[in-house]
């Protein structure tokens, strides 16, 4: 691709993809600088993009104002069972619609696909009720069970268009040395489709990681509180009279940032390398 462009072309397209990057950082880098100013610079006219003095202790305060390792504890936990969860089950319905051999698999498949849009504000009534009646609310229950019975229906997706990918040859070479189906694709379809497992796994991280909307219908107690609702609780709760303390706000906000941005830098490769692979095969 970069053989057909002139010098000048490859120049403006350079220029065009530097433009955009600049543009996506900016919100970034607003965010970063305002968690280092003083409150009496946030509403300064005309605002200002670099503080006086980078004032770091205010991530000391914002962190200390609520339960910083209790709520960190517990979004890491519900992370991990969620990324668990949706890997196993999802792998094992993609390998399902995509090797095995079934009377209205792809009607199945559609009506699964179809469930896409529906928003989860419709069933989120029925579903707390039912949680309610098997006495799961206040519990993490509600958070992780339902990853571990493949709701996720977009990495069932991705996955089972990487796995079409995987020659048919394997599948029956193995079946013919006597291996389960669990076996083929633990040994054969896992190893050969690790940038879309990588891929998974970051998106469910990321919805794992960020998710406000389960935790604030289902946990009740502070105990089980993740970083995202005491972020909101310390927007709602603070006292300030002029307005909410912004730059305490980012503070804690950034350092939910980090392990997202660690991630993706550590599995960049593979996460791109598994978007732009999926779909070669429908």
């Amino acid at each position: 691709m970069p053989g057909d462009f002139t010098p000048c072309g490859m120049v403006a397209v350079h220029a065009v993809l530097l433009l955009g990057a600049l543009l996506m950082l900016t919100p970034l880098a607003w965010m970063l600088l305002t968690s280092l100013k003083s409150y009496q610079e946030l509403f300064v006219s005309p605002p200002k993009w670099i503080p006086e003095k980078l004032l770091w202790h205010n991530y000391v305060e914002a962190l200390t104002t609520f339960n910083f390792a209790l709520y960190l504890r517990n979004t890491a936990f519900l992370t991990f069972v969620t990324i668990a969860g949706t890997l196993v089950s999802s792998c094992m319905a993609a390998y399902a619609f995509a090797a095995l051999r079934c009377r209205g698999k792809g009607m199945l498949f559609a009506i699964l696909i179809s469930t896409l849009m529906l928003p989860p504000q419709v069933t989120i009534i029925p579903l707390f009720k039912v949680y309610a009646r098997l006495n799961w609310i206040d519990t993490y229950l509600p958070l992780t069970i339902p990853a571990w019975l493949g709701t996720n229906v977009f990495a069932i997706f991705l996955l089972r268009q990487f796995f079409l990918t995987v020659p048919r040859d394997y599948c029956e070479s193995a079946r013919i040395d006597g291996a389960s189906e669990f076996q083929i694709l633990l040994r054969i379809f896992v190893p050969m489709c690790t940038p879309a497992i990588l891929t998974i796994s970051v998106f469910s991280f990321i919805g794992a990681w960020n998710d406000l909307w389960g935790p604030v219908i289902f946990l009740h107690s502070e105990c089980y509180y993740t970083m995202a609702i005491g972020l909101l609780n310390f927007v709602l709760l603070s006292n300030q009279p002029q307005g909410a303390p912004w730059n305490l706000i980012m503070a804690v906000s950034t350092v939910m940032m980090i392990p997202i941005i660690i991630v993706f830098f550590l599995a960049q490769k593979r996460f791109i390398e598994g978007m732009s692979l999926t779909g070669l095969k429908g």
